[in-house]
């Protein structure tokens, strides 16, 4: 009895707005004390969680976002991408999504991109000729855009969790940082493809200006962003190269920006930005930490039951199609995208469903790819998609005004979605190409 009220306690604190953390690492304590399994099982999977090295990766490559995020970046960005695509009818838009979605794989949350690179974009976008529900669907969509690129930090979250999580035979599920960081290029391109043929086709409808290609132009704005171009290439091809791990990537990475942004572009102080900078990033670091830690002992909890065992089997007496399986996995992550957070979304639901989409046969790097784009579009997916909530708060627009702008991008991102879930080589290609381990 006691162990039902504490239950029914957790769910009234839950709807309390009680942190999310404390909820879980409380299911976790009650789930081992119903069973009579010593509760330090929850503090030996937080010492291996601080034990495994891919952990470093998290705080560096975040750091290194909120840099760029404080700094210049998303103007030199933002001319760099204009310079090339502004020759298009509808090429500021695709500016628009190609900015937003680089500088999403380095800040790795939406949020930060709408905040830093909306402000800059919006009122372009109006004067240019865009109408502003166009505007406003644009770059709440754009958000979230750039998820599946490296470094993004939902890759290297979602790595750790699905090499911590086991398979219903038992296995551990072969998912590096390596091959998500491949196997999302391919999808992330196809996502800001199709949302820029789209953007291109309302670009004619309203006849928007373009900017005339301009070679001295071209050449002001590289040089302008000389020392952030390299960053992709020097990340990407340092790890494909076999110059450094994706541990040593992080590390690279945070000092490059530090010294490009304090000590070459000059747009940050050493003694009074980058402190507070450190501080900031790391309370987000430190949250998904948290969550991780005391998820990770429920998950240990739901190996020890065969809790994924007992749920495939209970899913097969109804659906035996691996088609169908994976329209409802669709349905069921968008759901969590609209309701969750990416990284607690992550932590919680990625050891459930691993193991039963690989006994559907689904490939675990796939499936990686499909669960991040489905949390992409459940950032905009009404009624209580993040974006849109700090889309409403960024550009003073009402929910219900943002809800209508989003609309059209959703639908198109579903197509996307299909594409991505049912053609399996768009995310395994490049991974099997390239031998990546």
């Amino acid at each position: 009895m006691s162990t039902i009220l504490f239950g029914l306690l957790l769910i009234v604190l839950a709807f309390l707005g009680s942190p999310l953390f404390s909820i879980i690492g409380a299911i976790a304590l009650l789930a081992f004390t119903a069973v009579d399994i010593d509760t330090s099982a929850i503090i030996v999977e937080m010492y291996r969680l601080a034990s495994q090295p891919t952990l470093i990766a998290i705080p560096l490559f975040t750091f290194a976002g909120y840099i760029l995020a404080e700094s210049n970046t998303p103007k030199r960005l933002v001319a760099l991408s204009q310079a090339f695509f502004g020759w298009i009818q509808g090429g500021l838009a695709i500016v628009a999504l190609v900015s937003c979605a680089i500088f999403t794989a380095f800040t790795g949350a939406s949020g930060v991109t709408i905040i830093a690179l909306g402000g800059l974009l919006y009122p372009i976008l109006l004067k240019e000729g865009y109408n502003e529900k166009f505007s406003l669907g644009l770059l709440t969509t754009s958000g979230s855009l750039g998820l599946l690129f490296p470094p993004s930090l939902p890759l290297i979250l979602y790595s750790m969790v699905a090499s911590n999580s086991r398979t219903i035979g038992g296995m551990t599920p072969d998912v590096t940082i390596d091959k998500l960081f491949v196997a999302g290029i391919v999808p992330g391109i196809l996502l800001v493809t199709i949302l820029s043929i789209y953007s291109i086709r309302q670009g004619k409808r309203a006849k928007v200006q373009t900017i005339p290609f301009n070679w001295q132009r071209v050449k002001s704005a590289v040089k302008d962003a000389a020392w952030e171009i390299p960053l992709p290439f020097l990340i990407i091809g340092g790890i494909y190269g076999g110059f450094f791990t994706a541990t040593e990537a992080a590390a690279v990475t945070a000092f490059y920006v530090l010294i490009v942004e304090v000590f070459i572009y000059k747009d940050l102080k050493l003694f009074s930005d980058i402190p507070r900078i450190m501080q900031e990033s790391m309370v987000l670091v430190g949250a998904i930490l948290v969550i991780l830690g005391c998820a990770m002992g429920l998950t240990n909890y739901l190996i020890d039951e065969e809790v994924p065992m007992k749920l495939f089997a209970l899913i097969q007496q109804f659906i035996s199609s691996r088609v169908v399986f994976l329209i409802l996995l669709n349905i069921f992550l968008l759901i969590v995208g609209m309701m969750m957070d990416i990284f607690s979304a992550i932590i919680v639901v990625v050891p459930l469903i691993i193991p039963i989409a690989t006994a559907y046969e689904i490939n675990p790097v796939h499936l990686g790819i499909i669960f991040l784009t489905n949390l992409e579009i459940g950032y905009l997916t009404p009624p209580v998609g993040l974006n849109l909530f700090i889309s409403s708060f960024r550009f003073e627009k009402p929910v219900s005004q943002v809800v209508r702008s989003v609309l059209p991008y959703i639908g198109v991102l579903l197509i996307a979605l299909i594409l991505i879930t049912y053609i399996p080589e768009l995310s395994l290609f490049m991974v099997d190409f390239f031998g990546v381990k």
